[in-house]
């Protein structure tokens, strides 16, 4: 069992009422005690991607899966209790919570309603001491707390449903650089413990390497390239994946400025033609105008057998009558 996210579609509408896709057909696959990394340059469709998986907004097209259910957009009605097992954590602490409200009453709204009334504060300060913090935080208001303690106690309400699945936002981008190591720490650590699923999105790629066992790249909309951590960064099979490793600075000694990406993402609401990547790829070639799929690949060579890139580089199934 998995979340699966089949061929998902997000629309906007734009000035003038144009549509605008910021999530052009993603495809992606978590499963239980796997972390999957989510990574691009801002404005890919990272976001919007996770608020349809995690049933905040419905797709324009395509399905959400968890353990084999549909997902149905958030509405007012309570969730079944197989939705409770998917929740996310937000980017920013700081609006995800309510300043007039008590920690643990917060945290008691996501108890399951089985849990008899007397265990429910025992129940929230299981979940606060699981990500480091001590019991009488549920006595506390937000406030009074670190933008790294706050985003401890966000990941702790999303424990108190007992989910098997998380989906979290850019969780530590609003953090100073210790709070970001904590934070980050208690996230891996749920994984190995409780087995937990989680669909990790970020813009910080070394950050992703270091926790992540499968990688999907995304560039306007679109997945570039999906595959196993190590290899994607061992030998990249997409041109834009190539780009973004080189971009990461290094720091070993003599090591000079990361070479930057030249060109600025086209507009989502006018892709370009083809392979969305093509005006900034420096091996574009005639048959880029063709768009090619996101495909089983095994170039380049030595790499692990399922990874997936959609790039004619990669494959062996070139359109025919294309020159290169």
């Amino acid at each position: 069992m998995s979340l699966q996210l089949n061929d998902v579609e997000v629309e906007y509408r734009g000035r003038g009422g144009r549509a605008v896709q910021a999530v052009a057909g993603v495809s992606l696959e978590v499963n239980p005690g796997e972390v999957v990394g989510l990574v691009g340059e801002s404005g890919c469709g990272k976001s919007s991607l996770a608020r349809v998986a995690s049933g905040l907004i419905a797709p324009h097209r395509g399905h959400v899966l968890l353990d084999g259910h549909e997902i149905a957009p958030l509405s007012w009605r309570p969730r079944p209790r197989t939705e409770l097992r998917l929740q996310m954590v937000f980017q920013n602490p700081y609006s995800s919570l309510n300043p007039r409200r008590r920690i643990g009453s917060q945290l008691a709204d996501g108890v399951r309603p089985e849990v008899p009334a007397r265990s429910r504060r025992d129940h929230v300060v299981a979940q606060l001491e699981r990500v480091g913090l001590s019991p009488d935080v549920a006595d506390r208001f937000p406030h009074q707390f670190s933008g790294g303690q706050l985003q401890r106690i966000a990941i702790a309400r999303a424990l108190v449903p007992e989910p098997a699945y998380l989906i979290a936002d850019e969780p530590v981008t609003a953090l100073d650089a210790s709070s970001q190591v904590q934070v980050v720490q208690t996230l891996t650590g749920l994984v190995h413990e409780l087995g937990v699923g989680m669909l990790f999105i970020s813009h910080d790629l070394a950050l992703v390497r270091h926790i992540a066992h499968r990688t999907a790249v995304m560039y306007l909309g679109k997945v570039a390239e999906l595959a196993p951590t190590d290899e994607l960064w061992r030998a990249p099979a997409h041109p834009y994946t190539t780009a973004l490793t080189a971009a990461v600075p290094r720091v070993e000694v003599g090591a000079g400025l990361p070479e930057p990406l030249a060109g600025e993402v086209p507009d989502p609401g006018n892709a370009p033609e083809g392979c969305r990547f093509r005006p900034r790829c420096p091996h574009a070639f005639d048959a880029c105008t063709t768009e090619p799929l996101l495909q089983i690949t095994t170039r380049p060579a030595g790499a692990e057998t399922g990874r997936q890139a959609a790039c004619w580089l990669a494959s062996d199934r070139v359109p025919t009558g294309a020159s290169s």
